[in-house]
C-alpha cells in the first residue's frame, strides 16, 4: 500500500511539471513507469510514448512499451518494440532476452532460436538464457545442439534440476547411453512418476529389465488414479510386458497383464502385438490370445448392451409420443 502510495504521489508531481510544459524527457518517464507499476498500462503508454519521442530515453521507453503489449498478450506488438530496439541497439542484452521470449510466445521458434543465438554470443555465461535456449531447440529437434549448448552450462546442470532434466531428455531422444547416469542424477533428488516412466523405459531399451522393473513399479507407488501420461492400466501393462520378455518362464507377466484389463487396460491390438516376439514362452503366448479373445468379447457385450439400451430409449419416447397422439 505504502509502495502503491508513492507511485501515485510520482504521478501527481511529475504530471504536474508537464502540464507546466516543464517536463522533460525523464520526467514523461517516470510518469509512464509510474502507471506501469500500478498497473495502468494504458496511462503507462501514454506518457511512455512521449519519452520515447525524446532521443534520451528513446530505448528505456520503447523497452517498457514491449513490456507493456506483452503483458496484455499483444505479442505482434512487443515484438515489433524490441525489433526496433535491436535495429538501432543490436548488441541490447535486454531487449534480445525480450525480443527472444516473445518469439517464443508467436510460436516463431526459428526466430526464437536465431536471437537466443546472438544473446549467447554477448552474455554466454548466462544459464537462464542457455537453458531457454536448448529448449527452444529441443522443440525444434535439434536436439545435439540442444545438448551441446546445455553442456556450456555444465555447473547449472548440477544446480538447477530443470536444466538437468533436459539434458537427460536430449539424451535419450539420441539413444545415448550416458542418459541413464543423467536421469539417475535427476532422480537423487527429485521424484516425479512420469521420469520414472521414462527413465525405465530407456533402460529397457537398454535391456536393463531388473532395473526397469524397479523403476516402473516405483512409477506405479506413486500415481494416483487419475493420473495421466501414464496411467495405472498403461503401467501395469508396461511391466506386464517386460516380465513376460524378461523372463519366458514364468506366469508373473500374464497375471500382471490380468490386472491391468481388470483396471481398464483396453489396447488389445498392443497385447496381441506381444504375441510375434519369440522372446515370450509358447504358453504365455496362449494365455495372451485368451486374454485377447476374452476382453474383445466383453468390450463387444457391453457396447452391444449399451447399444440396446439407447434403442430401447428411443422405443419408450416413440411409445411416448403414440400415446399422445391418441390421446389429443
Amino acid at each position: 500500500m505504502k509502495y502503491i502510495t508513492l507511485c501515485l504521489l510520482a504521478i501527481v508531481i511529475f504530471a504536474g511539471c508537464a502540464s507546466r510544459g516543464a517536463a522533460s524527457a525523464e520526467e514523461y518517464f517516470a510518469i509512464g513507469m509510474a502507471y506501469y507499476d500500478i498497473g495502468k498500462f494504458a496511462e503507462a503508454e501514454k506518457w511512455l510514448n512521449r519519452a520515447k519521442a525524446k532521443d534520451r530515453t528513446k530505448s528505456a521507453s520503447e523497452y517498457n512499451l514491449g513490456r507493456i503489449a506483452f503483458e496484455l498478450d499483444r505479442y505482434e506488438d512487443a515484438a515489433k518494440h524490441f525489433e526496433s530496439i535491436l535495429k538501432r541497439d543490436p548488441r541490447n542484452v535486454l531487449a534480445l532476452k525480450a525480443a527472444a521470449y516473445t518469439q517464443i510466445r508467436l510460436g516463431d521458434l526459428k526466430k526464437a532460436s536465431a536471437l537466443y543465438d546472438r544473446l549467447l554470443a554477448l552474455v554466454p555465461e548466462s544459464a537462464d538464457d542457455g537453458y531457454n535456449y536448448a529448449l527452444v531447440l529441443f522443440a525444434m529437434e535439434k536436439y545435439a545442439e540442444a545438448e551441446q549448448v546445455l553442456k556450456n552450462h555444465e555447473f547449472a546442470l548440477l544446480d538447477n534440476s530443470d536444466v538437468l532434466l533436459l539434458y537427460a531428455r536430449t539424451q535419450k531422444i539420441q539413444n545415448k547411453p550416458e542418459a541413464i547416469d543423467t536421469f539417475a542424477n535427476w532422480l537423487i533428488n527429485n521424484d516425479d512418476a512420469k521420469v520414472r516412466y521414462e527413465y525405465a523405459q530407456l533402460l529397457e531399451e537398454q535391456e536393463l529389465y531388473a532395473r526397469a522393473l524397479e523403476e516402473y513399479r516405483a512409477a506405479l507407488e506413486s500415481l494416483t488414479s487419475s493420473s495421466v501420461n501414464p496411467t495405472k492400466p498403461e503401467l501395469h501393462f508396461t511391466i506386464a510386458r517386460v516380465l513376460l520378455i524378461a523372463d519366458a518362464g514364468s506366469t508373473e507377466g500374464i497375471t500382471e497383464l490380468q490386472e491391468a484389463v481388470e483396471e481398464g487396460f483396453s489396447d488389445f491390438d498392443a497385447i496381441e502385438a506381444l504375441l510375434v516376439d519369440e522372446r515370450i514362452s509358447a504358453a504365455n503366448r496362449d494365455a495372451l490370445r485368451t486374454i485377447v479373445t476374452e476382453g474383445r468379447r466383453t468390450v463387444s457385450k457391453t457396447l452391444s448392451t449399451a447399444a440396446g439400451s439407447d434403442k430401447s430409449g428411443l422405443d419408450d419416447d416413440t411409445d411416448n409420443a403414440d400415446d399422445e397422439e391418441k390421446t389429443e
